[in-house]
């Protein structure tokens, strides 16, 4: 299943995406008022919502060419962000590979949607884009096992982690730097685990306007999704709707040689691959 929010009516509701990804099930006729909600019922109630949208009427349905998309949460719990988690990124960024992860927090204030203006403040002029694929939690968790984590996942979804660098790196706390309003483009859906076979096999890219500037595959990763759920879980208590946001691989713009920024009138498109396309014009404040 394929989990969205969106404007409907002027109100923000969820819904399931069909099969052909062109029509949405609207989640408050089975009783959910927002995709938090639906998370917190548990994984039963997951599927007997997706057997109910395959086989709504046509009239049940709204086509999804006619919404605004938001972030399928469009406000988490908590966001988690991994740094420096891919080789090649921590090499780049001139850093040391890290011997347990790297985690700062993105605040809600962040999210936005596919499709939605990423505005660069006047107080950065070194706004950088980072590709990330994002872990959704579907179940309280707290001290799970290896072993024991896909039991603890809804899906599967994209970040963008914007972040002005100079902000940023001006002390040894990430999350300010991270976290001016419309630095987390999350979507456009998030995808049931049921769907990826294996979220460590995922081919990652980011362009702007067709410049292809980052491209990997989630096979790099330092701490795997079980490494994190394991880890973070032991110190925090993750629970339904919380994102965990795995890094980014090289070629961001901090890393480059001249450094790259964004501008303006730039366009970022981050592919993930089984999950789908995220995109976000960039504007100035």
């Amino acid at each position: 299943m394929r989990l969205v929010s969106f404007v409907w009516n002027e109100k923000s509701v969820a819904g399931l995406l069909s099969a052909a990804q062109d029509q949405i099930f609207p989640l408050d006729t089975v009783g959910y008022s927002d995709a938090l909600s639906f998370l917190a019922a548990g994984e039963q109630l997951w599927h007997a919502a997706a057997s109910r949208a395959k086989v709504a009427r046509r009239e049940e349905l709204i086509p999804l060419a006619s919404v605004r998309l938001l972030s399928p949460l469009p406000r988490p719990g908590k966001i988690l962000c991994v740094g420096l988690n891919y080789r090649d990124h921590a090499i780049e960024s001139k850093m040391e590979l890290p011997k347990v992860p790297a985690v700062f927090t993105k605040f809600s204030n962040a999210v936005t949607g596919h499709g939605a203006d990423v505005v660069i403040p006047e107080m950065t002029k070194q706004a950088d884009y980072e590709a990330e694929m994002a872990v959704v939690i579907g179940k309280t968790a707290r001290r799970v096992e290896v072993k024991n984590w896909q039991e603890y996942v809804f899906g599967y979804t994209i970040l963008n982690d914007v972040s002005a660098r100079d902000v940023q790196l001006s002390t040894s706390q990430w999350s300010l730097g991270k976290s001016f309003d419309t630095f987390a483009p999350i979507g456009p859906a998030i995808v049931s685990k049921d769907e990826i076979a294996d979220p460590h096999a995922l081919d990652i890219k980011l362009s702007i306007d067709g410049e292809i500037l980052q491209h990997s595959n989630t096979r790099e990763l330092i701490f795997k999704v079980p490494d994190l759920i394991e880890y973070l879980s032991n110190i925090v208590t993750l629970e339904p709707g919380d994102v965990i946001s795995t890094g980014t691989p090289a070629g961001v713009g901090l890393g480059r040689t001249p450094q790259r920024w964004l501008k303006a009138g730039e366009t970022m498109t981050i592919v993930v691959e089984e999950i789908g396309t995220l995109t976000n014009p960039v504007v100035a404040e």
